[in-house]
């Protein structure tokens, strides 16, 4: 009862998994996934064993379409109602829905990529998902890609039944907080109106709070520039003699240390620190 897609960067260094579903937390229990290996998503009657058993074949080299055999095979549950797409290191992604899946029920995969969903609208909702995969730039980052897909089948019609849950789970080796973990971007709506559009509102909060900057948009922090920043930060309640100190300092209290760099300014923070 839900509607998912698991890829790969067009890079391959990340992998993630966008879930939606007409069910309570649907990403606690729907996707997993390894930096460097792979991504997997279980659904319609969901075997939670297939999370960690699809990550370990995959990271012995076994392909995504031979992992989805592989899980059904050892599968001793209702086969028939099962869903499950798992992507991997390269390679195409491989989909299984079993026959008893309420309907409409179905999916595809492509390299780099899977797509199902089951008591879906109907077949436009994974086919609009695979044309938004498709469309969206290979140089986006892969959670904005996997965010416009699942929009395109939530706006397809999604399930029948209507809405309640979305997350998005990413993973890239060192791009976690601090670099000191792969889990790149984690975030769920457990329970809402409209999940897939508030699970948007959260992925673009978390790029301005947690991802790094970009160089090539630094502003270094000389002249004018570094007046007004002094300016901004005493008005703040912040001075001293070492502006990136303060500024360093001030920007924890804000949320925004991931976007700090000595010498240099974010345009993010200079915009939120004009706008404390």
């Amino acid at each position: 009862m839900t509607f998912s897609i698991v890829a790969r960067s067009a890079d391959g260094a990340a992998h993630g998994v966008a879930v939606a579903s007409k069910f309570l937390g649907a990403g606690a229990a729907v996707p997993a996934a390894q930096a460097g290996v792979g991504a997997v998503a279980t659904q319609s009657y969901a075997n939670l064993a297939y999370r960690p058993q699809a990550l370990t074949f995959l990271a012995s080299g076994v392909t995504a379409p031979f992992v989805v055999q592989a899980l059904v095979a050892g599968d001793a549950g209702p086969v028939p109602q099962r869903q499950v797409g798992v992507v991997g290191p390269d390679g195409a992604g491989g989909t299984f829905t079993g026959d008893d899946c309420h309907p409409w029920a179905g999916g595809t995969a492509g390299d780099g990529y899977a797509i199902q969903g089951n008591m879906l609208a109907g077949p436009q909702v994974v086919d609009g998902m695979e044309v938004a995969w498709l469309a969206s730039a290979a140089e986006a980052r892969l959670g904005y890609r996997l965010l416009a897909a699942l929009r395109a089948g939530d706006l397809a019609g999604g399930d029948r039944r209507g809405r309640q849950s979305a997350a998005l789970l990413v993973v890239a080796k060192g791009m976690g907080y601090g670099g000191s973990s792969d889990v790149w971007v984690d975030l769920r709506v457990d329970d809402h109106p409209d999940p897939v559009a508030e699970l948007q509102r959260l992925l673009e909060l978390h790029s301005m709070y947690f991802e790094r900057p970009d160089p090539d948009t630094l502003i270094p922090l000389t002249g004018l520039v570094a007046e007004e920043v002094r300016d901004l930060l005493s008005r703040a309640g912040h001075s001293g003699p070492d502006l990136d100190a303060v500024l360093a300092d001030w920007a924890g209290i804000a949320n925004l240390e991931e976007r700090i760099v000595t010498g240099a300014i974010d345009p993010i923070v200079l915009d939120q620190l004009r706008a404390a």
